[in-house]
């Protein structure tokens, strides 16, 4: 069975500058155990459906009761708790006394679209679709840092949460100073190596969103 993966780097920009790159060499680890996720996440319930590519169901949905960051995103009906995803973030930066974050639809739109062209691609890159500055850039969002986290084969977001985490330059990207606002997605293509792809974004908006 293939093991989930992180991209090498994590993509950051500051200012509108180029993406800088770290070049982390350590493997992409396994996700830790659910406990230690719990102590971190003070969750709000309610969907925000991010449509995969379709395929057949193959994972079972969690027991009746059990918060939505352990549902798995390898169905064609899954659909990601974009609220839930939020305030694991947000626990996590305030814990480390940062400021929360919140879901910006335009960041919700490009990573959706990062999140999708990986998974049709079957590719776990930055730049699949293009730059991420120039993603930003044509999508007219402004913003004074930006941050981007990729992965793939996490079929929860319980999961890909614990492998950001335990990454070096992805729980920097995390933790990306002044940031507020986010965006996040998961794409199933059953045929692909790794089934679930996933995006994040963070930002510090420049344009008084806050």
């Amino acid at each position: 069975m293939l093991q989930p993966r992180l991209c090498r780097t994590g993509g950051r920009i500051t200012l509108g500058d180029l993406p800088r790159m770290t070049d982390p060499q350590a493997p992409a680890p396994q996700a830790p155990a659910r406990q230690l996720v719990r102590l971190l996440a003070a969750l709000a319930f309610g969907g925000l459906a991010l449509a995969g590519l379709g395929g057949c169901a193959a994972d079972r949905p969690p027991p009746s009761g059990e918060p939505s960051m352990y549902a798995s995103m390898a169905t064609a009906e899954a659909a990601l708790d974009a609220p839930a995803a939020a305030s694991m973030i947000s626990g996590y930066r305030t814990n480390n006394g940062l400021i929360a974050v919140t879901i910006d639809s335009d960041l919700m739109k490009l990573a959706d679209a990062q999140a999708r062209a990986m998974a049709s691609r079957d590719k776990l890159d930055h730049y699949v679709i293009r730059d991420f500055g120039e993603r930003l850039k044509i999508a007219g969002y402004t913003y004074k840092a930006g941050a981007e986290n990729i992965g793939a084969g996490y079929h929860t977001l319980a999961e890909a949460f614990s492998g950001w985490r335990a990454s070096p330059p992805h729980r920097e990207n995390m933790l990306l100073a002044g940031a507020s606002r986010i965006g996040i997605a998961a794409a199933y293509s059953p045929k692909s190596k790794y089934r679930v792809y996933w995006a994040l974004i963070l930002a510090a908006p420049s344009d008084g969103r806050g």
